[in-house]
């Protein structure tokens, strides 16, 4: 994994709130500052409550690169991808984590809070921060996610 300066934004509702804070200790030893936007307790919360802020930040360049949770991740990466320059993308192991940064240069993790192991979540998150996009024939094709027809 780079160790990097660069601010890692995280976010997660109650489903995914213990995950987080798991993988936020583990950043924070990394080397890696973190801006939490919440949630900050297992208290329910509704999730687009606390995904938006997140998404809106990275969509206006405020960072580069962020790590979303929820129950199951997928309300979670559906409200992020409603923003134009977000590229969110649901893993559940280690090779679709790779492929959403080689492939489609994800700048947000999603992940399921309650349906993979911490140890696991983890590992997925080195190989998020640490491969580069691919580039290439992959190009055009992410230049073409975010135009609506």
């Amino acid at each position: 994994m780079k160790e990097s300066s660069t601010i890692l934004a995280m976010a997660s509702d109650h489903g995914g709130f213990e995950m987080k804070e798991f993988l936020k200790k583990k950043l924070i030893e990394a080397g890696y500052k973190i801006k939490d936007f919440g949630t900050h307790s297992e208290e329910s919360v509704d999730y687009p409550d606390i995904i938006h802020p997140l998404a809106k930040a990275i969509n206006n360049g405020e960072y580069k690169i962020g790590i979303i949770m929820c129950g199951s991740g997928n309300g979670a990466q559906i409200v992020a991808n409603k923003y134009p320059n977000v590229r969110a993308g649901l893993c559940w192991n280690e090779e679709q984590t790779m492929l959403i940064r080689l492939h489609n240069n994800a700048n947000i993790l999603s992940l399921p809070g309650r349906f993979i192991p911490f140890d696991q979540a983890w590992k997925m998150v080195e190989i998020f921060l640490s491969t580069d996009f691919e580039g290439g024939r992959h190009v055009q094709r992410v230049d073409k996610i975010s135009k609506i027809l």
